[in-house]
């Protein structure tokens, strides 16, 4: 579960977040909605551990979610709305390192690659290097890389990005399936159709968390 708890966040002088206090239990499908600029991102990466709020904390199955980062990693995934794949190396190697990088040990590593290549349907671009790969396909390696570790917690800022409909679909099937399984899922995003396959909606606005529903809402 992800409790935050009275977060402020400022990039210098301007204030991104205002007192924003959220509960996501496990097992929930959220979505963060709302305009560009609304501050969803921000939060979403205080939530992952990546940023440092200025003021107030991110709980994580009720300890700060920095306090021990390595621990708190294994248990997340997160997809940022830009790639950040290395244009150099191949999608076998990019999940290897996400892998390592998340404490993984050597024995596990063939059965947890293959499980996850399967479930994006990449084993055909196991060595294809990511510079060659559509943007479609560097979606899913992206997902693959958030899954790869099995994480109880998918993070995930617009997921469907700049896909078309058809692929954006089944990107967004597969995380309800992940969810369905047992994981939480809590997704950034400003589409509406994208926002509808989200349980629970919390709606930011200028920093603030404007209503918090069920039910289907606007985003402008």
């Amino acid at each position: 579960m992800i409790n935050v708890q009275h977060l402020d966040f400022y990039y210098g002088n301007t204030q991104a977040l205002y007192d924003v206090s959220v509960e996501l239990p496990q097992g929930s499908i959220t979505g963060l909605i709302g305009p560009n600029g609304a501050g969803k991102s921000t939060l979403m990466r205080c939530m992952a551990g990546l940023e440092i709020p200025t003021s107030g904390d991110v709980l994580l199955d009720g300890l700060p979610i920095l306090d021990n980062p390595r621990d708190s990693f294994s248990k997340l995934g997160y997809l940022p709305d830009f790639f950040g794949l290395p244009d150099g190396l191949s999608v076998i190697q990019c999940l290897t390192y996400a892998a390592k990088s998340r404490g993984i040990p050597d024995a596990r590593l063939p059965d947890l690659l293959l499980e996850t290549v399967r479930l994006l349907n990449l084993e055909h671009k196991l060595y294809a290097k990511v510079s060659d790969l559509s943007r479609g396909q560097k979606q899913r390696v992206a997902i693959a890389r958030a899954l790869v570790n099995n994480p109880s917690i998918i993070l995930a800022d617009e997921p469907t990005g700049a896909l078309d409909t058809k692929t954006g679909e089944q990107i967004m099937e597969l995380l309800t399936e992940l969810n369905r399984e047992g994981k939480t899922i809590i997704m950034v995003t400003h589409e509406p159709e994208i926002a509808d396959y989200a349980t629970r909606k919390i709606v930011i606005r200028d920093g603030e968390i404007t209503a918090d529903t069920t039910e289907s809402v606007r985003i402008d």
